[in-house]
């Protein structure tokens, strides 16, 4: 099984017929190296998700969703870094979702190795909303 890093497919033909939203609600679920989700991944899937005190299945919701356009490209990026305090939880990847449009996957990645936390916050990181580094990048 692997995780790839990239924008589903799926998700790029759905902003073009209107799916995805604003308003929806967005969420990233945590997976470990068993899983295989990637950019052919059409929906959330519980199979190979991360479990772990302080996890729950389906991840969590990510909240300040924000659009910018730069050097021609645009990007997706949510503003609030998420987050598992207190929690015991090993991961491989993550999977970014709309769970209101029937959890139809957005983007995978691959964090390139295991991370743990253990008693602790389990937190990503997201990189700066620019063309080189945004988290979904288009353009």
């Amino acid at each position: 099984m692997a995780i790839t890093t990239g924008i589903c497919y799926s998700y790029l033909q759905e902003i073009l017929q209107g799916i995805h939203t604003s308003s929806d609600t967005y969420k990233i679920a945590l997976y470990t190296s068993a899983a295989n989700i990637g950019p052919s991944t059409t929906t959330y899937t519980a199979t190979g998700e991360a479990s772990g005190a302080g996890y729950t299945a389906g991840g969590a919701t990510l909240s300040g969703f924000n659009v910018t356009l730069d050097a021609g490209v645009a990007i997706l990026d949510f503003t609030v870094d998420p987050s598992w305090p207190n929690s015991t939880i090993s991961a491989r990847g993550c999977l970014i979702y709309n769970a209101s449009k029937a959890n139809r996957a957005v983007a995978a990645f691959d964090f390139g190795a295991d991370v743990s936390s253990t008693n602790g916050t389990f937190q990503i990181a997201f990189p700066a909303p620019a063309a080189a580094t945004g988290l979904v990048r288009i353009g």
